[in-house]
C-alpha cells in the first residue's frame, strides 16, 4: 500500500507539473538531496552499462523510479501547510502504532509466529514501525500536539510490537534513535519535566520487560547459540552464520570489481555461486544483509559513496536546522530526518538499507516531509499566483505577513476593506 501510494502519487505529480497545475518547487536543501539521490541512481545505471547488462538489469533498475520521484513529490507535497502536514504525520504514526500492536498480538499469540504486520517480513515491519514510534515520541516532546498521553501510549504499543517482531537490530536502532530525539528536545526536559520523563521511562521499561521478557531472552539466547556454533564448529547454517557467509562472499565479489561493481542483476547469482564454492551450501539471497556491502557489489565504490552521500546530505540539512532554528515545526522536520537516518543506517548493518519497495518508499516519505518541514517553503498553486497582482496594500498587508493583527489594528483595517 505504501509503495502504491507514494509511487502512484509521484507519477500523478509528474502529470500535474507537465500540465502546469503544479509548480516545481526547489530550495537549497531539497536540491542538495536531489543531487545525491540522482547520483546514486546514475551509479547503478553506469554499473549495468559497464557490465554490458543493461537489458538484463532493466527490470531491477525500475525500482529506482521511487528515488527519481523525490523532487517531483517534494514539489506537490509542499503545497500543504506545514502545520497540517505535521498533524497528518503525527496522527498517522499514532494510528500505525496501535494497528501494528493489534497485528503483532494476533500473530504472536494466535498464529504463533514472529510479528510481521502486513509487510510479510519481520525486519521490514519492525523498521517501518520504529519510524512511527519515534515520530510519536517526537510529537509528544515537541509541544506541537496536545494529545501527549495518546502519543506515549502509541509509542509504547509500537515498541511492544517491535519486541514481538524479534528483530534484534531494530531494538538497537530504537534505543539510539530514542536517545537522539531526547537530546534534540532536551530544552523541554528540565525541572519537573525531567522527573516526569524519568518516571515515565522507568514505567515504560517495566511494561516492555514484563510483556516481552520471553521474546527478548529467547532471541538473545538464539544469538548466543548461533555465535557459539560459528566460533566452535564453523557452522554457517544458522541465521548469524549465514550473515557472516554472505559478508565473506560479498567482500570477495567487491574485490573482483571494485570501481563499478557487477551490476544490480548479478547479486543472486554471485551469492548462489559463492555459497557453493566457498561453503558447499545451496542457499540463495537477493542481498548481502549489509546495505553498503550490497551497494559495493552492485555498483562498486561509486555506488557506495553516492548511497552514503544521501544520508550525509540529509543529516547535514537536519543538523543546520537544529543548530540555527528554534521554530518547533522546523525542528520537528529535522528530527524526522535524524530518525530516518539513524534507523536506516543501523538496520542496514545487518539487513536491507535500500532496494526494498516498502523501505524505499518510506525513506522518500520521510526525506520529502522532513526536508520540507525543516528547510522548505510552501509552494503556491498556479491559481494562487494568478491572484497576486492585487494592488490594494490595505488588503494585502495582513495576508502577506501571515500573522494575527492586534485588535486595535484589525478595527482600523476592517472598515477600509469593506469600503
Amino acid at each position: 500500500m505504501v509503495s502504491f501510494v507514494f509511487n502512484g502519487g509521484g507519477l500523478w505529480s509528474v502529470l500535474l507539473i507537465a500540465l502546469k497545475k503544479r509548480r516545481f518547487n526547489a530550495d537549497r536543501a531539497m536540491m542538495a538531496l536531489t543531487i545525491a539521490i540522482y547520483a546514486y541512481c546514475a551509479a547503478n545505471l553506469v554499473a549495468s552499462i559497464v557490465n554490458n547488462a543493461i537489458v538484463q538489469d532493466a527490470p531491477r533498475l525500475i525500482p529506482l523510479v521511487t528515488f527519481l520521484l523525490f523532487p517531483i513529490s517534494y514539489s506537490t507535497w509542499s503545497i500543504t501547510q506545514k502545520t497540517t502536514l505535521v498533524r497528518i504525520i503525527v496522527l498517522s504514526s499514532l494510528a500505525a502504532c496501535f494497528v501494528a500492536l493489534l497485528l503483532a498480538v494476533i500473530q504472536q499469540y494466535w498464529v504463533g509466529m514472529r510479528a510481521k504486520g502486513g509487510a510479510g517480513n519481520a525486519i521490514v515491519f519492525a523498521e517501518v514501525l520504529c519510524l512511527a514510534v519515534m515520530v510519536c515520541v517526537a510529537g509528544a516532546l515537541s509541544g506541537l500536539e496536545r494529545h501527549r498521553i495518546a502519543l506515549i501510549c502509541a509509542a509504547l504499543g509500537g515498541t511492544i510490537a517491535i519486541v514481538y517482531s524479534g528483530t534484534r537490530i531494530i531494538w538497537l536502532s530504537l534505543l539510539i534513535a530514542g536517545i537522539a530525539v531526547l537530546l534534540i528536545n532536551q530544552q523541554r526536559l528540565k525541572g519537573r519535566n525531567a522527573i516526569r520523563l524519568l518516571v515515565l521511562l522507568v514505567a515504560v521499561g517495566a511494561v516492555i520487560a514484563a510483556v516481552g521478557f520471553q521474546t527478548i531472552s529467547g532471541r538473545v539466547d538464539f544469538m548466543r547459540s548461533d555465535l557459539d556454533a560459528l566460533a566452535t564448529h564453523g557452522d554457517y547454517t544458522t541465521p548469524i552464520g549465514l550473515r557472516f557467509a554472505l559478508w565473506d562472499i560479498g567482500l570477495k565479489a567487491f574485490r573482483e570489481m571494485p570501481l563499478f561493481g557487477h551490476g544490480v542483476g548479478a547479486t543472486q547469482s554471485l551469492i548462489k555461486q559463492g555459497f557453493r564454492d566457498q561453503f558447499g551450501m545451496d542457499a540463495g539471497f537477493n542481498h548481502f544483509h549489509n546495505g553498503f556491502l550490497t551497494a559495493l557489489v552492485q555498483a562498486g565504490i561509486l555506488g557506495a559513496v553516492t548511497l552514503a552521500a544521501i544520508f550525509v546530505v540529509a543529516a547535514r540539512n537536519a543538523a543546520l536546522v537544529l543548530r540555527n532554528s528554534a521554530d518547533p515545526i522546523e525542528r520537528f522536520g529535522a528530527t524526522m530526518i535524524v530518525i530516518v537516518v539513524i534507523t536506516y543506517l543501523t538496520a542496514g548493518m545487518t539487513g536491507i538499507l535500500v532496494g526494498h519497495d516498502i523501505l524505499d518508499s518510506m525513506l522518500m516519505v520521510f526525506l520529502v516531509s522532513g526536508t520540507y518541514l525543516a528547510s522548505g517553503r510552501q509552494a503556491p498553486l498556479p491559481q494562487d499566483q494568478a491572484l497576486a497582482p492585487v494592488t490594494d496594500e490595505r488588503v494585502l498587508a495582513p495576508v502577506a505577513e501571515d500573522r494575527i493583527l492586534p485588535p486595535e489594528t484589525e478595527d482600523r483595517v476592517r472598515p477600509s476593506v469593506t469600503q
